[in-house]
């Protein structure tokens, strides 16, 4: 009987232009090797600025086994803390959000500021200083009012997509945008299958007819050229600037966070992604009209966003553990748009609250194959071109020089 192969082996074995092995989505030794090499050394999207506008506001962000607080200070500054007491690593924290002026831990009742500084701990003795067990910082970074973070001390660089990405986010002024709804949809399956999903529209045709009848991304690249030129001479009487798309990059350079933009015609006659084209929100930013256009948005490996011309979707993916994900998904609006007045959240929330559901169903019996003795990976077809470099660099991280 032959021995089953190291992962290296494995990664130095995975054809080109193929799906993955089964063994990357049902190999517990490198869904672990995921936590400590992808999972908590990239940024991920954890919610908008809008959402802690005040002092003492406060949201918790949960990826895996890593929990983080996220709060405003008196200071007017954002910062984020691991979830963890330092006294016996109990969670501190166990609302979803809210406002407080401390934390204190449910277990023992070990007090932190909105700084992150243990201000009370009842009997402890000899040398014990409160000023050695604050709250352990995260890594927190803001672009574009979005807030993300990441779980290790020495993260990939931003200043990329701080850099390239300042110029169409400020088309839409995503800063000063706000969350009119969000959502999360948990999805019984490896969480890689969902961001696979995500990144092709392959399926879009068979599985999403609302999304497909207005979004040319499920055509092939000939007639979506053809299909772009409207959209490009409307783009400039309306407000949006056509940026060059040479920054292109979803895969990371070396220290670097890898990010992506990129604007799609809609197919005639669909002003944005709504039941009936037309508006659902009012224009954002200085725009002032309709171009018939979608940017999408890359930041890092788990963080996609889809800008209308009157509101953003951002798509949050994460692991909950190896057999299981989520996606949570934030609809923004204009900062003063009032609800009721100006958007209606139901009409809102329509388009990609159907595609989710419909998605979950797809990744779910996707992952039930995936397990079967009868699975064998296929090669990508011309259309899930992203997808295929998405896994690539999957490996690339997965990588180990001398074996495992």
């Amino acid at each position: 009987m032959s021995e089953t192969p190291t992962i290296a082996e494995l990664i130095n074995s995975q054809k080109p232009g193929w799906a993955l092995d089964q063994r990357f989505y049902t190999d517990p030794d490198i869904y672990q090797l995921e936590l400590d090499r992808i999972l908590t050394r990239n940024w991920i999207m954890a919610g908008h600025a809008s959402q802690i506008p005040d002092a003492g506001d406060f949201l918790v962000f949960r990826l895996a086994n890593e929990s983080a607080i996220i709060v405003r200070g008196e200071d007017g500054e954002i910062r984020a803390f691991a979830n963890v007491c330092r006294h016996r690593g109990s969670l501190v924290c166990l609302d979803d959000h809210g406002n407080s002026r401390n934390f204190a831990c449910p277990y023992h009742g070990w007090t932190y500021d909105l700084e992150g500084k243990l201000i009370a701990a009842r009997s402890m003795r000899g040398e014990f200083d409160h000023a050695d067990y604050g709250l352990h910082p995260v890594s927190l970074e803001i672009l574009g009012g979005s807030l993300f973070v990441c779980f290790c001390d020495d993260p990939p660089s931003l200043e990329g997509a701080q850099k390239y990405l300042a110029e169409p986010l400020e088309i839409f002024d995503f800063e000063n945008l706000k969350v009119a709804a969000e959502k999360t949809y948990p999805i019984a399956a490896n969480w890689k299958l969902s961001i696979e999903n995500y990144q092709e529209c392959y399926h879009c045709a068979t599985a999403h007819p609302e999304y497909a009848k207005m979004h040319t991304l499920m055509v092939d690249r000939e007639k979506r050229e053809r299909l772009q030129k409207p959209m490009l001479q409307r783009m400039a009487a309306c407000g949006i600037r056509e940026i060059e798309h040479d920054f292109v990059d979803t895969l990371a350079k070396p220290g670097e966070q890898g990010y992506g933009y990129s604007r799609t015609a809609l197919f005639e006659g669909y002003k944005t992604g709504s039941r009936d084209g037309e508006p659902v929100a009012p224009l954002l930013g200085n725009l002032n009209d309709y171009d018939g256009g979608g940017s999408d948005f890359t930041i890092g490996p788990f963080t996609f966003m889809l800008a209308y011309s009157d509101h953003v979707v951002a798509y949050v993916f994460s692991p909950v553990d190896q057999r299981n994900c989520q996606c949570k998904i934030f609809w923004l609006v204009r900062g003063d748009a009032v609800e009721g007045k100006d958007y209606d959240r139901d009409e809102l929330m329509w388009l990609w609250d159907i595609t989710t559901y419909a998605d979950e169903k797809i990744i779910v019996n996707n992952w039930k194959g995936v397990n079967s003795r009868y699975y064998q990976p296929g090669p990508f077809s011309g259309m899930e071109s992203m997808e295929r470099r998405w896994t690539e660099w999957i490996l690339q991280e997965l990588a180990i020089p001398n074996g495992s």
